[in-house]
């Protein structure tokens, strides 16, 4: 109690840790169909603490289960244009035998919170809500309105959770210009005097493929050409095995030219293993934007061992550079030949803007005044997140969940990783940089 008798409110940084082990604990895993618990626990959840501090939050179910929160919260200059910031409440799935802490526990141990979700992305949610209880309670308003969006479905191309509101709910977004949310804002150590944070302006287009062959159907011990099997496998072997040219987009080359100079060392992305030697921990996030991938996924075929079957199917994992999409998929049809019947099972496109602008300002102030050695730089993520769908709507997307982090933690390895976990600190650091990052938007 204070000296006037009344409860101090807690601040955003120490209900955040809290905040994240909640959410952790509501599993939302996404198995990409309906399968799954859904997300309607988080997003009741997430509605309650938006209401605790007045806010009148609403909730969208595009599917039983399938819900996503939507709030706005009134700048102190309506005439300005409105800022999105939007996170993803479901996960994918976890296998609590592989963790050393249960996936949905959100247990602290190590100066870390531990569970799926944890950077992908409840830490984000976390971080929002509680920046934002933070900010209403005490009555500070943000110079711009801001809309609040905690989405379904986002592991499973988001059509059941930012997909829908685009399509059926764009009212909600009117005004809004510019948006933040997922894979961005984290640390990367190049020494004491100098901590690159990656902030997201492009992410690789999606075609996520089935790969048919039909042959013909016949008995195991004969001799048998035309087995689907046999051809699939070739070709998806061709496929799985083939590198694809080095393509530097502008986002890639501004990424390599600011981590040469904090380096002190020219970067060729030409030569793709002794720049990725240089890129430590963050390799495996910058190694896949140098190229379009295709990475087979699942094989299927037959029903008894001595039938060869009618039919083999595979599904690949397709990503593409922005500008790159036609030259993909021609290589892609060139190296499976002229038999395997090629479908989109999903697709969406890529996306990239430019590093510059009031917001991009505001991020970099708002991390040099909690570290100093902070220098914002942009890249490109190699997977895709719901900004593909709010660009449809004009809206210009950055990746900026701000974390400080230790330079021995394989952030890159958590995504979708066993032993997923964030750093308490982490989650405090990045509280203080969003919210003077709201001040400064």
């Amino acid at each position: 109690m204070s000296d006037s008798g009344t409860a101090r409110s807690v601040t955003g940084e120490e209900e955040v840790v809290d905040l994240c082990r909640e959410l952790i604990r509501i599993d939302t895993s996404n198995y990409g169909d309906h399968s799954g618990p859904g997300e309607r626990k988080a997003a009741e959840y997430v509605a309650e603490k938006l209401a605790e501090v007045g806010l009148e939050p609403k909730i969208f179910e595009s599917h039983p289960g399938r819900a996503s929160t939507v709030a706005r919260i009134e700048g102190t200059d309506p005439s300005r244009p409105a800022l999105l910031i939007h996170g993803h409440t479901d996960v994918v799935p976890a296998n609590a035998d592989d963790w050393t802490h249960h996936p949905f526990s959100g247990e602290i141990a190590d100066g870390c919170v531990w569970g799926r979700g944890a950077v992908d992305m409840k830490d984000m949610d976390a971080m929002t809500l509680a920046v934002v209880r933070d900010r209403l309670r005490s009555g500070r308003k943000p110079p711009r309105d801001i809309v609040l969006a905690f989405l379904a479905d986002e592991e499973a191309g988001g059509t059941y959770g930012a997909r829908h509101l685009v399509d059926h709910h764009p009212d909600l977004f009117e005004g809004v210009t510019e948006a933040i949310s997922e894979v961005g804002g984290f640390s990367f150590t190049v020494s004491e005097q100098r901590r690159l944070y990656l902030i997201q302006t492009a992410e690789k287009g999606i075609h996520w493929m089935k790969l048919t062959v039909a042959g013909t159907a016949g008995h195991g011990s004969m001799i048998h050409r035309d087995n689907a099997i046999t051809e699939l496998s070739e070709a998806v072997a061709r496929l799985g095995r083939h590198k694809f040219p080095v393509r530097v987009t502008k986002t890639t080359r501004a990424f390599l030219d600011e981590l040469g100079d904090a380096l002190g060392t020219e970067l060729d992305p030409e030569n793709m293993e002794g720049t990725l030697a240089k890129l430590g921990g963050i390799a495996k996030l910058i190694g896949a934007t140098l190229s379009n991938t295709a990475n087979p996924t699942q094989l299927g075929a037959g029903y008894k061992v001595n039938v060869i079957p009618g039919e083999a199917t595979a599904h690949v994992d397709g990503r593409f550079l922005p500008g790159y999409e036609e030259e993909f998929l021609a290589d892609v049809d060139r190296i499976l030949g002229p038999h395997v019947r090629r479908e989109d099972v999903h697709a969406n496109k890529a996306v990239e803007t430019t590093f510059d602008g009031a917001l991009v300002d505001a991020m970099q102030s708002a991390l040099v005044a909690e570290d100093p050695a902070a220098k914002a730089v942009p890249y490109m993520l190699s997977g895709g997140t719901d900004a593909k769908s709010f660009d449809e709507l004009g809206i210009r997307g950055f990746g900026f969940a701000p974390l400080k982090l230790p330079p021995e933690l394989d952030f890159a390895g958590m995504f979708h990783g066993v032993d997923e976990r964030v750093p308490v600190e982490g989650l405090q650091f990045g509280v203080r940089v969003l919210d003077r990052f709201i001040d400064a938007s």
